[in-house]
């Protein structure tokens, strides 16, 4: 069977597969003609995007391969059922070994990773589902301070039946401080584990412990490289939220020259449609060129502005992020000249939208004042909430897979 998809950017063939010839899924984001009940898949814009679906449509699928291509570009179909695509099915292995970088991730992994966090938040306690890593280990290296993304991943392999090994402060408190080189920790340590998650004060250190183990790793936050579960849990929040992740506007604040949630939330961003992103930062914490760069590349619309108000009245999303001091050494200068510029508070708050949420990965220093936290937009608290599920799949994935 041939027919038409209109796939964002492009008009290619529609041919059916069988599903072991699957190897993505995307059910929402791909206008297509079929016929109901049929396996199909769309081939353009160089990927391969499968999925199950029942098509309903305007026009019989003789009238469109009858027609000119100006014509066919003309037909509008709706997908009213859709199941996941092959790849994702239950039971198959998880694509990736390690969660080292937000580019790993495609649209379609990312909404089969979200609809496992749902199913996350409905364990409870001593429910069959809280047992599935019974007998698995985690092991937590955390180099740099942490509270809730130690705690978010302790927390999710302790409520899925899992034990954990934990070194909260592993550049004094381990064999590190004796001169230990990163490599031969994580050797040792895989020998005791199922799993490592990391965090490290050197960007690139995630990708070096996952070059050498043979376990899953887990990057939890590399100097200021990059931190992608916590994009991951950003993306889930404002789908939550906003109840969509094409067509919005996100105004990044603070600290983004260092930091790694913006820069792995900013990649994330890229893989959306019609998605525009505002940088509002001071001049010694400005987004890097390598971002911009590549939101470029993907065609998604940026802009820097020193106007905290104006981006904020036009935002779905307020992305605020704390001044962060440990970054820049003895220049305190330049810590003091960065710091409380910019603050969202009720002023910030009285201009954006009602539908519009703040969000921060926290810790908040005074860069939100407290009277924000009562307003049903400040969406901080959930926003760290929701990192204890998509912990909880990104472990069940690494672990079990689909």
């Amino acid at each position: 069977m041939a027919g038409l998809c209109s796939y964002p950017g492009s008009v290619s063939r529609l041919v059916t597969r069988s599903p072991g010839e699957m190897n993505s899924s995307n059910p929402s984001s791909c206008k297509c003609f079929g016929s109901s009940s049929i396996i199909v898949a769309c081939e353009g814009l160089g990927r391969f995007s499968a999925f199950k679906a029942r098509w309903e449509c305007v026009k019989s699928l003789q009238w469109l391969l009858n027609n000119n291509t100006e014509e066919r570009n003309k037909l509008q179909c709706r997908a009213v059922e859709a199941g996941k695509g092959y790849l994702f099915e239950a039971g198959n292995k998880f694509q990736l070994e390690d969660v080292i970088e937000a580019q790993q991730f495609d649209r379609d992994t990312l909404s089969a990773i979200f609809e496992v966090a749902r199913e996350m938040e409905k364990i409870e306690k001593n429910s069959p589902g809280s047992q599935i890593l019974k007998g698995y280990l985690m092991a937590t290296l955390f180099y740099e301070p942490s509270t809730r993304t130690r705690l978010s991943f302790e927390s999710a392999m302790k409520r899925l039946g899992g034990e954990v090994l934990t070194t909260e402060n592993a550049r004094e408190f381990s064999s590190a401080a004796k001169g230990e080189t990163l490599e031969d920790t994580i050797r040792t340590v895989e020998g005791y584990a199922d799993i490592i998650v990391m965090r490290h004060f050197e960007s690139g250190a995630a990708k070096r412990a996952a070059a050498t183990a043979k376990i899953p790793v887990i990057n939890a936050g590399d100097g200021p490289g990059q931190h992608p579960t916590q994009a991951l849990l950003d993306m889930y929040t404002i789908k939550r939220e906003i109840g969509k992740l094409d067509g919005i506007m996100v105004g990044l604040v603070g600290d983004l020259a260092n930091g790694r949630t913006v820069r792995s939330l900013a990649y994330l961003l890229a893989k959306y449609n019609e998605v525009k992103i505002y940088f509002v930062a001071p001049d010694v914490v400005k987004m890097k060129d390598d971002i911009k760069d590549y939101l470029t590349s993907k065609n998604v619309k940026w802009e820097e502005s020193s106007d905290l108000m104006e981006v904020a009245s036009k935002c779905d999303v307020v992305y605020q992020t704390r001044i962060q001091r440990e970054r820049f050494g003895e220049r305190n200068d330049l810590y003091e000249e960065a710091r409380g510029k910019y603050i969202v508070d009720r002023n910030v708050l009285s201009v954006m939208q009602k539908h519009a949420i703040v969000m921060h990965p926290l810790p908040r220093l005074d860069e939100i004042t407290a009277d924000v936290d009562e307003d049903p937009r400040a969406a901080y608290f959930s926003q760290a909430k929701n990192g204890l599920y998509i912990r909880m799949a990104i472990l069940k994935l690494l672990l079990l897979g689909w």
